[in-house]
């Protein structure tokens, strides 16, 4: 799982640590002051992937980009069927573009 400093709590690595889902995440200013402040005691800092989480941004541009349709960004279909086939549309455009 990649995600942004926002869900980089303690408490969140621990879940994901438990169920061996891999997360990579910076660790937050505040996270990273509170742990050194603990000494020895805070523990050593997470494992950070900088390579890995650069390809976040990509997805995040995407997810950008597929917004600009309205009726994807609101979800009016009702039927699972429609808005799919409204995704696969407006993907195409964003294709041809």
């Amino acid at each position: 799982m990649i995600a942004d400093k926002a869900y980089s709590h303690p408490s969140t690595r621990a879940a994901l640590r438990a169920r061996r889902i891999a997360f990579t995440c910076p660790e937050g200013s505040d996270q990273i002051a509170r742990r050194q402040a603990k000494g020895t005691a805070g523990g050593r800092p997470p494992r950070f992937d900088a390579d890995t989480y650069r390809n976040r941004n990509l997805v995040e541009r995407c997810f950008a980009r597929l917004k600009q349709f309205r009726d994807l960004a609101t979800r009016y279909a009702k039927r699972l069927a429609y808005w799919r086939s409204e995704l696969i549309i407006a993907a195409i455009i964003l294709w041809l573009r």
